[in-house]
């Protein structure tokens, strides 16, 4: 157990950051996959949209990593031009 006050409040503030995290991860993947499911060109390029911002907020604030961001946006835009 942690000794000190600032170790305790750190530890506070890592689980709601980790949590708040674990969140926004949880609904971009859940926006992915709706966009892949998704068979309307028009629909899916309103989604494109939407679901490129969410993965850039992620590199953004590191939660994912800015190459792993590149290349989901990549597949994705491949995707939809394909429709």
């Amino acid at each position: 157990m942690a000794n000190h006050k600032s170790a305790l409040k750190r530890i506070r503030r890592n689980e709601v950051a980790r949590l708040r995290n674990k969140y926004q991860h949880k609904t971009t993947r859940n926006a992915i996959k709706k966009l892949r499911e998704t068979e309307d060109k028009s629909e899916a390029q309103a989604l494109y949209v939407e679901v490129t911002s969410m993965i850039d907020k992620l590199a953004k604030r590191n939660i994912i990593h800015d190459n792993k961001a590149s290349n989901m946006k990549s597949k994705l835009a491949k995707f939809v031009n394909t429709l």
